[in-house]
């Protein structure tokens, strides 16, 4: 998959070095610490899937795009953790591999020259005469028009499994980037969520053993995604809690001990491999130093997607409203609402509906908001 790359140095690397790996189909942006490092129209922070929709139709609405991202590639936690997963609730896709899904939000957005500055966090939100200005954390300064917020702020990391600590790249893994690393290998899942529930189907075809482990008889996973697992027959044990780990010493681990909290008594699994599907926290201390609504670790947001300060639009997971669901999908029609309602915002002779993409073969005029 052809990915946009850093517009800066990789870690370890002087200036003038570039990052391997395909080149950019945006433009790549000045070296930090001019006045203005760019000066663009749309600022979005978050490259994953709602970011990216939200590139392609800030330029389909006439508009220079630069998109930001703490992560050093594209796609967001898709590409990051979850690259060979079926997604389902796509429409238009029976089921799409996330990878897939990234590359082609990539080439929607593509022939509208979105930039990308990624590697970098968004830590202060200022204004310039009433435009917002981001500094990252590489010290770039970023102007724009208007701001969306999908995400993309800092460093996500995932719950632990304190009975697996210190395995660590020696069989314990909170995601899976390749699947066929688990071929032939005893797996244990440790999670009732969606993505325990993935992985599960993902790799009983592959591994030698699949069985999942959740601490309550309840999952959260959606309710066709837990049937097609157990139409597997794939061992799901409830009310159960992986609390130790074995294994020679230095090396992978071999095996868990699981505790059923009932009965109290105490079974042995083989495993060569343990994903620990137990969630991710992000940390967003940069929105919430900016001044921002936020409510349980999420950006409150009105039926424009706008947010408590001037020009600050959000869209995806982050935000928060009555009513609102989760979903990669929903999350796409949310990056339009926030893009549309912002150019009419800024533009009294612009409209919110922004036409048929049907209607137009090629990108659309320059927006003129100030």
């Amino acid at each position: 998959m052809s990915h946009p790359q850093p517009t800066g140095p990789a870690p370890g690397q002087a200036p003038g070095q570039h990052r391997a790996g395909p080149s950019s189909p945006g433009e790549r942006l000045p070296a930090a610490g001019a006045p203005f490092d760019d000066d663009v129209d749309a600022l979005i922070i978050g490259a994953g899937p709602a970011g990216l929709y939200a590139a392609y139709y800030a330029g389909f609405r006439g508009l220079s795009v630069a998109v930001l991202d703490s992560l050093p590639e594209i796609g967001g936690q898709v590409a990051a953790m979850y690259p060979e997963k079926l997604i389902y609730d796509v429409a238009g896709f029976p089921a799409v591999r996330g990878r897939d899904l990234i590359e082609r939000l990539a080439d929607q957005a593509r022939p509208y020259g979105p930039r990308y500055v990624l590697g970098e966090e968004a830590r202060t939100l200022g204004y310039d005469h009433g435009r917002p200005v981001i500094t990252t954390s590489a010290g770039r300064r970023l102007r724009a028009r208007f701001v969306v917020v999908t995400g993309g702020i800092g460093r996500f990391t995932p719950r632990p499994l304190p009975a697996l600590a210190g395995y660590e790249g020696r069989g314990l893994a909170y995601f899976v980037p390749d699947p066929q690393e688990y071929s032939g290998r005893d797996v244990v899942i440790v999670g009732g969520g969606d993505s325990a529930f993935d992985w599960a189907l993902t790799l009983s075809p592959v591994a030698r053993s699949v069985t999942m482990v959740h601490r309550r008889a309840a999952f959260r996973a959606h309710e066709a995604l837990v049937r097609q697992v157990l139409d597997l027959a794939v061992p799901v044990v409830t009310n159960a809690e992986v609390v130790a780990a074995s294994g020679a010493p230095g090396g992978r681990v071999e095996a868990v001990e699981v505790l059923d909290k009932g009965s109290r008594q105490r079974s042995r699994l083989a495993a060569q491999g343990v994903i620990a599907a137990l969630g991710f926290t992000a940390d967003i201390s940069a929105l919430e130093s900016w001044g921002l609504d936020v409510t349980d670790r999420r950006l409150a947001v009105g039926t424009s997607m706008a947010t408590n300060l001037d020009r600050v639009y959000a869209a995806g997971d982050i935000t928060e409203y009555p009513g609102k669901v989760r979903l990669i999908s929903v999350g796409f029609g949310e990056a339009a609402t926030a893009v549309n309602n912002a150019v009419a915002a800024l533009d009294p002779n612009a409209s919110v509906f922004p036409g048929h993409s049907s209607d137009s073969d090629v990108p659309a005029g320059r927006a003129s908001a100030a």
